[in-house]
């Protein structure tokens, strides 16, 4: 037998498990059925089973989700039920675990209101970008909700302990019921025409069908399409309509939803005295630093002895043209010397120095000095300089010598002079 063919029964549990997960048709189930073995555990969860006349799976709710229920349920309660399917590794048993939960009979309201959702979720009517601010001083308050009863005694009472100043406009309406979600509708277009700061739409609690108004897409549009903030009151804390999910800020209560949209005047005028503190002291701490600052000038030596420091300064500016001075004598004679040598090298290449020695120098008469003996030709005229002074002569005979290197071939130094070339003088 191959083992390599076997797995644990973890990895097995766990395999399943993930399979169930990753099947979209298993994350999002609609059950309806009869609860059975329900326990209401200590620590707030719910595990029961739901089952019809042929089966039965096992079922939880955790507390954090169960907590939103506006009933207990019980051992044979009929039940619509909203969950995901999974698998209890450690035993192996796969469960829903319900999110949501209704009594039967209001089981087709809940479709509805998951498929809206879902569809203005897609068209962008939820997304955070499209929510605008509620601004922080409102003069004018609207509220679209029915003209009597204790949402609207609420929102009022609210405001006048808050901010007795704020003004407010009913825009009465049918908050449940044949008609109410037209009437709604019209009422948040009809506030459109009006100088309002903050919109609050809302009414008090009550039961799905009593709320379901507001859950209607032509409110939810009308909502959307509001130029003013619209502030969404509707029901209990626990109550979720799709008019929450639209408005720019959703209030638990219609008291929440006052307090949201106007400011306590009192928390206002603490507000702005602690500013006023904070202000005043502050500016008492720049006076105070720059006192300190002051009083440290005045204590300085350019205040308290300005000769001392004008002859602190006179000093380094005598120190600084005394280097100056030194160093521009002794930058002169370096470059002095350097001209010296420069002219004693000169002076001892010169041609003159040479005729102070007796030497001469010959020129034709196109004023090119005479190199060689095969230059001239008898009687050509030349003119030759020494030391004193220069005279003209007529070549009158030549010779040719040869050089010391030719002698020296021949074994013989021959000494040449002026008298190689017999001139005729003038």
């Amino acid at each position: 037998m191959e083992r390599d063919l076997y797995v644990s029964v973890s990895d097995l549990n766990r395999y399943i498990k993930n399979r169930l997960k990753s099947d979209e048709a298993l994350m999002n189930v609609f059950i309806r059925g009869e609860i059975s073995n329900f326990k209401d555990h200590f620590r707030g969860h719910y595990y029961f089973s739901i089952k019809d006349e042929g089966s039965k799976i096992d079922a939880v709710m955790f507390a954090n989700k169960n907590k939103y229920l506006n009933f207990k349920p019980r051992d044979g309660m009929k039940v619509l039920v909203v969950g995901a399917i999974d698998v209890y590794e450690t035993t192996g048993s796969y469960q829903i675990y319900v999110e949501i939960m209704e009594e039967d009979g209001l089981g087709n309201l809940h479709v509805k209101f998951e498929q809206l959702k879902e569809k203005l979720a897609s068209e962008g009517l939820f997304d955070v970008a499209h929510k605008r601010e509620i601004p922080k001083f409102p003069s004018t308050i609207g509220i679209v909700t029915a003209p009597t009863g204790a949402a609207v005694k609420d929102i009022l009472s609210t405001i006048e302990r808050r901010n007795p100043a704020t003004k407010t406009i009913i825009f009465p309406t049918l908050v449940q019921g044949e008609g109410s979600k037209e009437a709604i509708a019209r009422q948040i277009e009809k506030a459109q025409s009006f100088d309002i700061d903050v919109l609050i739409v809302g009414r008090g609690g009550g039961s799905i069908e009593d709320l379901w108004a507001f859950n209607e897409e032509i409110v939810a549009r009308a909502i959307y399409n509001s130029k003013i903030p619209v502030i969404s009151a509707v029901g209990h804390e626990i109550d979720f309509t799709i008019s929450d999910f639209v408005a720019d800020m959703r209030a638990a209560t219609p008291t929440g939803a006052a307090e949201m949209a106007v400011p306590n005047v009192i928390d206002v005028l603490e507000s702005i005295e602690q500013m006023n503190i904070r202000m005043i002291n502050g500016v008492k701490n720049m006076i105070k630093t720059y006192m300190t600052k002051l009083e440290t000038l005045d204590n300085s030596r350019v205040l308290t002895k300005p000769m001392e420091m004008y002859a602190l300064k006179e000093q380094k500016l005598d120190n600084i043209l005394e280097r100056f001075r030194v160093g521009f004598i002794n930058y002169y004679n370096t470059k002095s010397k350097n001209v010296d040598y420069l002219i004693d090298k000169l002076n001892t290449l010169s041609p003159l120095n040479s005729l102070k020695r007796g030497y001469s120098f010959t020129t034709l008469e196109d004023g090119n000095l005479l190199k060689s003996v095969t230059n001239v030709r008898i009687g050509d005229r030349v003119s030759i300089e020494v030391v004193d002074g220069k005279f003209s002569a007529i070549v009158g005979a030549t010779h040719v010598c040869h050089t010391a290197k030719d002698n020296r071939k021949k074994g013989k130094i021959i000494n040449g002079s002026i008298d190689d070339i017999q001139l005729k003088l003038e």
